[in-house]
């Protein structure tokens, strides 16, 4: 066995998605958001895991993550969050992934090639209400409704926003953003198009903001136990998936006046016993938590002392 692993505690992510299913309004599910190698807890195992716990809907932010979960044979819908270029659009067809389009400009090559396939294939569109990213303005969405591309070979499946505040302090500007949502909403509704999934809540807004939870929901961090949520809200109950652990290498006495690591930048005031890890920054340990970090051992907490090393620590 290595001597420094990282564990993911499975139960703890089944924890965490009962907790999140206690927010959640009547009717309204979970769009699980697998991004980046699942926060960096494994994206196959973890889809996996959700998938066996039912759910039966994830999200990705590029197509080559679509592509690895269908080749490791998660059979169900996936949604591509980020930006598509045309030529990912065969591969993306292919795979049975679903877009979500925030620029035209795309429309027609996905409809060139989902034309073969018996039945409409569902695209998700994307509006732009606050976040400054992504997604069509609401005047260009509503101009884009009349596209006749939306009703054959593309099916207009979702409809999509992204809060940028759901966690600050004042919820003025998320509510201001989901009236904007809600009003495309009602213009998507009277041109006759009812989209069956509506999806905006990240993780803080499921918790603040039942108004945004609609048809789905989209959990992120707080599926793998960490929030971001301002001190005036109550904190779910979330268990950490991921712990990383080391063993000691050696112990050592430093002398009073003696220094640990690089630039000697800790002096000890006293004869002081240190434990040396085997991890370091080339392990994802950060360089920035140098005399500021700690880790437990045997349940006692140890600071770091010195600079954060390549390949070791000091505590």
């Amino acid at each position: 066995m290595l001597p420094t692993y990282a564990t993911v505690n499975l139960a703890a992510l089944a924890h965490n998605l009962s907790c999140i299913k206690r927010y959640l309004s009547p009717g309204c599910d979970v769009l699980a958001i697998v991004k980046a190698n699942a926060y960096g807890h494994g994206a196959v195992e973890t889809a996996q895991a959700l998938a066996r716990m039912g759910i039966r809907q994830f999200a990705v932010a590029s197509l080559d993550e679509g592509i690895a979960l269908r080749q490791a044979g998660l059979s169900t819908s996936i949604v591509v969050l980020g930006a598509l270029f045309d030529e990912q659009v065969s591969d993306l067809v292919a795979h049975q992934l679903t877009p979500v389009v925030s620029d035209g400009h795309i429309l027609p090559a996905l409809a060139k090639a989902a034309h073969s396939h018996q039945i409409p294939y569902p695209v998700h569109l994307k509006v732009e209400t606050g976040m400054g990213r992504l997604g069509f303005s609401p005047e260009e969405l509503c101009l884009l409704l009349d596209d006749p591309l939306l009703r054959s070979p593309l099916h207009l499946e979702g409809l999509m926003t992204h809060l940028a505040d759901a966690d600050g302090k004042d919820g003025t500007f998320t509510e201001r953003q989901l009236d904007a949502f809600g009003n495309v909403l009602k213009q998507i509704r009277q041109r006759g198009l009812t989209p069956p999934l509506i999806h905006a809540a990240n993780s803080a807004a499921i918790v603040r903001f039942p108004k945004a939870h609609f048809s789905l929901v989209r959990p992120g961090i707080m599926l793998y136990g960490y929030h971001t949520l301002p001190d005036t809200v109550p904190a779910p109950d979330l268990r950490p998936v991921l712990s990383l652990r080391t063993t000691v290498a050696q112990l050592r006495t430093i002398p009073q006046g003696g220094t640990v690591s690089y630039n000697g930048t800790f002096v000890a005031t006293r004869p002081t016993r240190i434990a040396v890890l085997p991890i370091g920054y080339a392990d994802g340990y950060s360089r920035r938590l140098s005399h500021r970090g700690s880790v437990l051992i045997q349940g006692s907490r140890a600071p770091i002392v010195g600079l954060v090393c390549m390949d070791m620590i000091m505590v």
